[in-house]
């Protein structure tokens, strides 16, 4: 049975839950097209200020369907790198949306799994979650923008480690490096990752955008560049509503509400 992408809401927070149990939600075109399809709405619905997204049955992701897979390789070439691009248009979708998105990840996150998570702002992790770039132990190599992920923020020779001999790595690990921004325990990170969700909804939604278009323009920009988009986002959220609101509250000493 072909996997599903389920929408449910908590609050100001778009709830997305990959259902393919399974096959321990493992992707496909539909789950792509899905994905691409609730952020757009979503980038669109002022009432939805995160998204979260997580996995059904006690896993994450495992990855791309192997059985799929075998079964492109009769088909023409092109088959296969259309559903690439679907998956990279979802990555790419997660990356350049304006508003936080949280992996709640249990169990396991393998290959495109493992890449979809590195694709959120940040992943909150079960202590007995185990991420995988599963591909060189069945002679395929990464997808998803994996290897963009992890060379940008670990040692070229722990990323080799990962992805070419396909080690696991456990969250409490991942944690200790910087790639998982909670580890809690086995059976809380959705839970964790709707807190998290939380604290970021109260905080004005123009910011948060200026603070992911920065960070995401951040590595190819020389100093002078970000110094330039750095004093532009200051001064549009300076003299955005939103800018008057928090000063004005903190100042008041009182919470401050964001349109």
């Amino acid at each position: 049975m072909a996997g599903a992408l389920k929408s449910t809401s908590d609050g100001a927070t778009l709830v997305l839950t990959l259902s393919n149990p399974e096959f321990k939600n493992a992707l496909g075109p539909e789950i792509y097209a899905a994905g691409v399809e609730a952020l757009n709405a979503a980038e669109n619905n002022p009432d939805i200020r995160s998204v979260v997204i997580t996995g059904e049955g006690g896993n994450f992701c495992a990855g791309g369907n192997l059985h799929r897979l075998q079964g492109n390789r009769q088909l023409p070439m092109e088959v296969q790198a259309q559903s690439i691009n679907g998956l990279h248009s979802w990555i790419d979708s997660i990356r350049t949306f304006p508003k936080p998105v949280i992996a709640a990840v249990e169990g396991a996150a393998a290959g495109a799994g493992f890449s979809l998570a590195l694709a959120c702002d940040f992943v909150v992790a079960a202590d007995n979650a185990v991420f995988v770039m599963a591909y060189s132990s069945v002679a395929l190599s990464p997808d998803g923008g994996g290897s963009w992920a992890l060379s940008r923020a670990l040692p070229r020779a722990l990323v080799a480690e990962l992805l070419m001999c396909g080690e696991r790595i456990g969250a409490p690990r991942l944690h200790a490096l910087g790639l998982v921004n909670r580890s809690v325990a086995a059976g809380d990170a959705l839970s964790e990752a709707l807190k998290l969700a939380d604290t970021l909804n109260a905080r004005a939604p123009n910011v948060l955008a200026s603070i992911k278009e920065l960070i995401n323009d951040a590595q190819a920009n020389t100093l002078s560049q970000q110094l330039d988009a750095e004093r532009g986002h200051f001064v549009r959220n300076l003299h955005h509503p939103n800018g008057g609101e928090g000063i004005a509250a903190f100042l008041e000493k009182r919470p401050p509400v964001y349109d």
